[in-house]
């Protein structure tokens, strides 16, 4: 029986029974598409919140905005307003999401979206935990310097604080790595570290001042350089911005830094400087989720927002040099500005004469 009739064709040939050499490369396979759930989970976990329960935050934001939607902000907690904060960001970033929950017919439809958006977000943090495991050894010591000794690759065995250089940069802010005592208790382990205390790699010149805590924070090369890599291209990142984005950035258009992808790219270069083999949310030596969690804390704290402010306009010169604010003031001697104003007298002009009428 031919094959074709059989269901199957011979090994080999097409199902027209045309032969193919086996020994030269096929014809060009059309690459599979991704589900844009998934191509919308990636940007999220980047740039809005990397390490959420995705399930638990669309069950409770869809009670929030249904059978609770009467009520008051009051009626919640700080963490439910917060998660309602990333939720509504959520519907914001993925085009039509709003509309797929609203007309989901069970609770296996919603489950299955937010396993899409959750599969997106964990394979673009592997995907960047892995790309940044060979690139930040070359920003670890300025250009044209050996490292020594020297790190391997494509193994995290000698980093951390088993290696001179990383063990520095990871060094807790306020600790001194010169003072042997410390070195070999954060190299033991019998000193550890718990995620909210920030490394030295964090601050500009990796240098902390004990009187202004907040002076350079967030602002270090290696951070700038390890959110370029995840953002604009790892090519960008030793080249000045040109004017044209690419990478992940201009993908999803992305045109300026958010809260959640400064925290997301500080804690991927603190993972990558690790010893640690494997990221894992749960790890308590690498304390990954509380270190992220306290970052992003610092960066949506009310009290802290005119710092936080000026950190975001510094950050987007950096790396998005054709960012303009929202707020930006118009200059006072452009055409725009004359018009303003003449705008602005005609109306108290005309205010002016209403009241004389009046009178």
């Amino acid at each position: 029986m031919p094959a074709e009739e059989n269901g199957s064709a011979v090994a080999g040939t097409s199902s027209s029974g045309k032969r193919h050499d086996a020994l030269q490369l096929g014809p060009r396979r059309k690459a599979r598409t991704t589900d844009p759930l998934v191509h919308h989970g990636r940007h999220f976990g980047r740039s809005i919140h990397a390490l959420c329960n995705m399930h638990a935050l669309i069950n409770n934001g869809i009670i929030r905005i249904g059978e609770r939607a009467e009520d008051s902000e009051e009626d919640f907690t700080p963490q439910e307003q917060r998660e309602h904060r990333v939720f509504c960001a959520l519907l914001k970033s993925v085009p039509g999401l709003e509309e797929k929950l609203m007309s989901a017919n069970s609770e296996e439809d919603i489950q299955s979206i937010a396993a899409m958006l959750q599969k997106g977000a964990s394979s673009a943090r592997s995907d960047d935990t892995k790309s940044l495991k060979s690139a930040i050894i070359d920003w670890i010591v300025p250009p044209g310097e050996p490292l020594m000794p020297p790190i391997s690759r494509n193994a995290k065995t000698g980093r951390g604080f088993h290696h001179e250089v990383t063990g520095a940069l990871l060094c807790p802010a306020g600790l001194d790595w010169t003072d042997a005592e410390i070195k070999d208790k954060l190299r033991s382990g019998e000193l550890t570290v718990p995620g909210d205390q920030w490394p030295l790699f964090l601050f500009s010149s990796y240098a902390y001042d004990d009187k202004d805590p907040s002076k350079g924070l967030l602002q270090s090369s290696i951070l700038v350089k390890t959110f370029k890599h995840i953002f604009t291209s790892p090519s960008s990142v030793e080249r000045e911005a040109k004017a044209t984005r690419s990478g992940n950035a201009r993908i999803h258009g992305m045109t300026g830094v958010t809260r959640g992808s400064i925290a997301y790219a500080a804690t991927q270069a603190r993972f990558a400087l690790s010893s640690s083999g494997v990221f894992n949310r749960n790890d308590t030596i690498t304390d990954s989720e509380r270190f992220y969690n306290s970052i992003l804390e610092y960066l949506e704290d009310p009290d802290e927002a005119d710092d936080v402010n000026h950190l975001m306009a510094w950050w987007n010169r950096q790396v998005f040099p054709n960012y303009v604010p929202n707020s930006r003031p118009v200059s006072k001697n452009s055409a725009l500005a004359k018009i303003k104003a003449k705008r602005a007298a005609a109306k108290q002009a005309a205010l002016g004469n209403i009241d004389t009428n009046t009178s």
